[in-house]
């Protein structure tokens, strides 16, 4: 009996050392493409030495492309990169430098310093286009801010996230409902949805994106400072994207009216629904994307056995695999819709974007480690969604991902690798987090 005890002793200990060396060296395939196929192509070539901030618009091949604008995500994701880039590898000089001339381009350009808060867009010398303001951009800059204070130190940054958070929270925070109104004036009065508004605008509605990622934002906020009315917020966000803005099915509702009842054209005819679907459609990355942003909100707020909040992330990426996975080469759909003539979802957008499967191969790992014995569910999954990447994804040749998929888009290999919504951001806190993740299991 001993013997045999022994014996499988050994095969369980052979197994695991062989899944260790596995998951290592798997760390070291994902460390050499964030710095060699994602980092080296973007910086410090990008730096707008001239006019400030960042180049945010290249070519296929990493040339200049001909619209320069600036947009507040764009530069503030830019100076998140730099800035966690800059901790991860400290001996390069032009990470640290990079998220310093951030920095000073969100403070000094993008910075109302009339009204407060972050314009949306600027031209490439930094003239403002519009006065208009949104949650979501000062959501990023939030994010961006905090960021940049852990790394550096410097409390020039932390003075203005604060100040962000402040402006923000007194002016787009909705006090009888809850949450934060998206679209804001320049002095920071929410815009009301009139008449005259077209159905297919998403103007004066509350949503989900901008939900989940001033959830982000806050929790970044909150783990460099510890205030009372942020915690709050960071709680409140929490429970809405959790318990509100996530259906009974495990994927988000998109848009909402301010007293969160969602906007839907499930009733109307199919044509109809196509019509909106920007409006009302299943987003299978922005559903795995929260399962993740749920559980680090979790986690950074202190919350003991938080089962809801598991479940529910669970329940999501669940959902996503379920409906909107290609079981052929794998990676996630980018839509989906519940049509009411239909039992089973069905695929409105069968391309797959580059953001999703980034979120998607982060979330998946996260799920793996979190239930070892679902591992063909969530690990294995997580295998084929990187070998997706490897061959469908990145630009082995001139480097950073595509924008979406060429199994489905072949035509993607010549389009723009950068333009104002399309960073580094995604990619970087994907193949950052997987690294260390296989590293140390957490």
């Amino acid at each position: 009996m001993q013997k045999n005890i022994s014996i499988l002793f050994f095969f369980i200990t052979i197994v695991a050392q062989a899944q260790r060396t596995d998951r290592l060296k798997l760390a070291n395939e994902m460390e050499n493409s964030l710095k060699n196929e994602l980092l080296k192509p973007w910086y410090p070539r990008n730096i707008d030495t001239l006019y400030g901030g960042f180049i945010t618009a290249f070519t296929y091949d990493f040339k200049l492309a001909e619209n320069q604008d600036k947009m507040i995500v764009t530069q503030a994701r830019h100076v998140w990169t730099n800035s966690k880039a800059s901790e991860r590898y400290p001996d390069v000089k032009y990470f640290k430098e990079g998220a310093r001339h951030g920095f000073y381009f969100l403070r000094d350009v993008m910075w109302d310093k009339t009204y407060g808060g972050f314009y949306t867009l600027t031209d490439k010398t930094g003239k403002v286009k519009s006065t208009d303001k949104e949650a979501y951009g000062n959501a990023f800059g939030i994010y961006a801010l905090a960021t940049y204070y852990h790394a550096s130190g410097d409390t020039a940054a932390l003075g203005l996230a604060k100040r962000a958070f402040h402006w923000l929270d007194k002016h787009a925070h909705d006090e009888k409902y809850k949450g934060y109104f998206q679209h804001l004036q320049r002095d920071g009065t929410p815009v009301k949805r009139g008449t005259a508004v077209p159905s297919t605008s998403a103007i004066g509605y509350k949503d989900q994106n901008s939900s989940i990622h001033l959830l982000e934002a806050f929790t970044e906020l909150y783990g460099i400072w510890k205030d009372d009315l942020l915690r709050n917020r960071l709680e409140e966000m929490l429970f809405l994207v959790r318990d509100v803005i996530m259906t009974k099915k495990g994927y988000l509702q998109l848009f909402f009216y301010p007293d969160w009842s969602p906007v839907s054209f499930r009733d109307s005819t199919e044509a109809s629904i196509l019509q909106h679907r920007y409006l009302d459609h299943v987003s299978f990355g922005h559903d795995v994307e929260t399962a993740y942003l749920m559980l680090e909100a979790s986690h950074v707020l202190g919350l003991k056995n938080d089962t809801i909040t598991v479940r529910i992330a669970k329940l999501a990426v669940d959902h996503a695999l379920k409906n909107g996975w290609d079981n052929t080469v794998g990676g996630f759909y980018d839509e989906g819709y519940y049509f009411r003539s239909k039992e089973e979802i069905t695929i409105i957008k069968d391309s797959k974007n580059w953001w999703a499967q980034a979120e998607g191969l982060n979330t998946l790992l996260l799920m793996a480690d979190t239930y070892p014995n679902d591992s063909n569910k969530y690990y294995q999954k997580f295998l084929i969604l990187w070998k997706y990447i490897q061959t469908y994804l990145v630009d082995h040749k001139y480097g950073d991902w595509y924008e979406g998929g060429l199994d489905k888009e072949p035509g993607k290999a010549t389009v723009q690798k950068g333009h104002i919504w399309k960073a580094t951001y995604h990619q970087y806190r994907s193949l950052e987090n997987c690294v260390n993740r296989l590293k140390t299991g957490k």
